[in-house]
């Protein structure tokens, strides 16, 4: 019996460690997950900014939202562009290269001209996490080449796939000069061609200083965008973009933007 009870009293505390060693690799794993990049919202980074802010809106005193789009530019952008012309606003586009820049750069030299701000969503849109550094940066900087060389302007803001970030990608935003734009607003209009669906998601999920992410290649979106906009002015919304929250504070590459 007293052989039996010290056996049991082993198995206790070898399942007791055994539990605490796999407590503390997950705690480290999460840790290594959650904090190997740094990261800001737009509130905390235009906070700890001077200086002035250049165009009409400062969302120090105006109750701002971020509009962007991602994936494009495509065949239904440029009834996008006019929506935006005819209501005076500017978005975010984070565009994609393989079928998108490369099959549309007139498109894409349209959204420059009109004053809409451009980031760089990779060439081919792979989990950036899934990659080496040689291969996030290959995806990156083919697609800041083609930008440039058909507006003239290089992208200072990039939105990595599916929001997957980590140490590594940042590094190469680091050097590449891009800062990391996620959001807080999801349509997830990828699933749905129900253009009232997708308002309402909008609206249900934008709150002061969030990121509206949608994807204008989507059949459903484009027609939704006079709604949203009509709502969101009538709740009191500036929209703005990406650079435009974040004034007067300047994106700092590798840094991740998450509302």
């Amino acid at each position: 019996m007293l052989f039996n009870a010290r056996t049991r009293r082993s198995r206790v505390l070898i399942a007791v460690a055994t539990a605490a060693v796999v407590a503390v690799a997950v705690a480290v794993t999460l840790a290594l997950t959650v904090t190997t990049y740094e990261h800001t919202s737009p509130r905390a980074a235009r906070n700890k900014a001077s200086g002035s802010v250049t165009g009409d809106v400062d969302c120090r005193r105006a109750k701002c939202v971020a509009l962007s789009f991602d994936g494009g530019p495509s065949a239904t952008t440029p009834r996008l562009l006019d929506i935006l012309k005819q209501q005076h606003l500017h978005a975010t586009f984070f565009v994609q290269g393989r079928g998108h820049i490369s099959k549309y750069p007139g498109i894409l030299r349209r959204i420059a001209e009109e004053g809409e701000e451009i980031g760089n969503h990779t060439w081919t849109h792979p989990r950036l996490t899934d990659l080496d550094e040689a291969g996030a940066r290959a995806e990156l900087t083919r697609t800041q080449n083609a930008i440039e060389r058909i507006t003239g302007t290089r992208p200072v803001l990039m939105r990595p796939p599916e929001g997957r970030t980590d140490r590594t990608v940042a590094k190469v935003c680091r050097e590449l000069g891009l800062a990391q734009v996620l959001w807080s607003v999801t349509a997830k209009d990828y699933e749905t061609t129900d253009s009232a669906l997708i308002t309402k998601r909008v609206l249900e999920q934008t709150h002061r200083d969030g990121i509206i992410l949608l994807h204008d290649l989507h059949k459903g979106t484009v027609p939704a965008v006079p709604g949203i906009l009509k709502a969101l002015k009538q709740r009191g919304y500036t929209v703005v973009t990406v650079s435009q929250l974040l004034a007067p504070a300047k994106p700092q590459p590798g840094m991740v933007y998450r509302p």
